[in-house]
């Protein structure tokens, strides 16, 4: 039915329009040049730190692929990989729904590689599990180790809830890996199958994507202001929680939803300062890996274009 074509597009946006509202809300008296005043105000190792924390991230997030295709048996050139990779997640953290338009982008790239379709859906869903294994990972030792974290978002304290939710977390990443030892049977959906990622593939998953997470975090870590700053984890957990949300809602780029979330963990910062960070994250995160994928895109189709002339 078209009604479902338009749904998750339409939830995103209307997500986007109720966040903008809050955010104005929130920020009432703070006018654009005390925005601007925040953003200066960040020190030149600031930016320097933020900036190579993005290229982390993004080196991570092509790891991703990487793995999924050691996983399926087969080779692309390692530059093409990585280009790709790049490619779609700059495009789909700006676009939302990430999954859906990363296996657009997969499929019409890698398809020119000799990938079939359903190659590039075990990629996708060996990525999207990579991304959700290191975001449970990660959630998990925060939740352990920073527990209070909760009560910045519900003003009362669950330090047992929380502490035992981080727990459960962590066994559900380590019957993962058990799973993997036992080498259980393939996943089936019709003909559609995925096989158990195998040990040496899970420890790679371990690895590259919670570093992935630790690097995004980051950015935004090195562009708070000293003053009431509470420290790398505590901005870690408040960043899981508000790009998860972010994820949930299928705002493009998590505009305004983000921002929300990520002003009430940091309430007792000035606004002032957690927002300039917050620019800061978007322009090394969002803005200008969309700006160089568009011209990967570019010259990709370009390229594809001579191909088919020739």
């Amino acid at each position: 039915m078209n009604w479902r074509r338009y749904f998750w597009p339409v939830v995103g946006i209307a997500a986007v329009v109720f966040s903008l509202w809050l955010l104005l809300h929130e920020l009432r008296g703070i006018s654009l040049d005390d925005v601007w005043d925040g953003i200066v105000a960040i020190p030149a190792r600031g930016w320097v730190l933020a900036a190579l924390s993005s290229v982390i991230a993004y080196a991570s997030l092509a790891g991703y692929d990487h793995i999924a295709l050691l996983h399926i048996g087969r080779r692309v050139s390692w530059l093409f990989v990585t280009l790709c990779s790049f490619t779609t997640y700059a495009l789909s953290h700006n676009i939302g729904g990430s999954v859906f338009s990363g296996a657009v982008i997969r499929y019409r790239a890698y398809g020119t590689r000799g990938l079939i379709g359903q190659d590039v859906g075990i990629l996708v869903a060996i990525c999207w599990i990579t991304f959700v294994l290191s975001t449970i990972l990660v959630s998990g030792l925060v939740l352990v180790f920073e527990p209070e974290i909760i009560d910045r978002f519900s003003g009362v304290p669950h330090h047992g809830l929380t502490m035992a939710a981080g727990v459960a977390m962590l066994l559900l990443v380590a019957a993962y890996v058990f799973g993997s030892w036992l080498h259980l049977r393939p996943l089936k959906i019709g003909s559609f199958q995925i096989h158990y990622p195998a040990l040496p593939i899970v420890a790679r998953q371990l690895l590259i994507g919670p570093i992935e997470l630790l690097a995004a975090a980051a950015i935004i870590f090195f562009a708070l202001p000293v003053s009431g700053n509470p420290g790398y984890f505590v901005v870690l957990g408040v960043f899981l929680v508000s790009f998860s949300i972010a994820q949930i809602s299928h705002a493009p780029g998590g505009l305004g939803v983000f921002e929300v979330v990520f002003l009430a963990g940091l309430s007792h910062m000035d606004p002032v300062g957690v927002l300039a960070a917050l620019l800061v994250f978007r322009l090394f995160y969002l803005i200008i890996p969309l700006l160089i994928a568009l011209g990967v895109v570019l010259y990709f189709e370009h390229s594809q274009l001579g191909r088919g002339e020739n």
